[in-house]
């Protein structure tokens, strides 16, 4: 198993799609690089907005966490 960096709120803010070139969210203690997927263009998907833990928002999404599984993990978030 590969050890995982901490990632804070902080550091994860900054990925939000103009404050560094990465696009990151978290989702349930993990941080993913959604940078790749045309669907986070410029940081926002649809109401979602990247840089930030969208664990509680998944329930209005019109998928599954499954989805998730299409990026590469990052870090372990921690909101301290």
């Amino acid at each position: 198993m590969t050890e995982q960096r901490i990632i804070t709120k902080r550091q994860l803010s900054l990925r939000n799609g103009s404050e560094k070139p990465e696009i990151w969210v978290a989702y349930r203690g993990r941080v993913y690089d959604v940078s790749g997927s045309r669907l986070w263009r410029k940081g926002k998907h649809y109401e979602h907005w990247a840089g930030q833990d969208l664990t509680h928002e998944l329930a209005d999404a019109p998928h599954t966490e499954a989805v998730f599984e299409k990026f590469e993990i990052v870090g372990i978030y921690e909101e301290n």
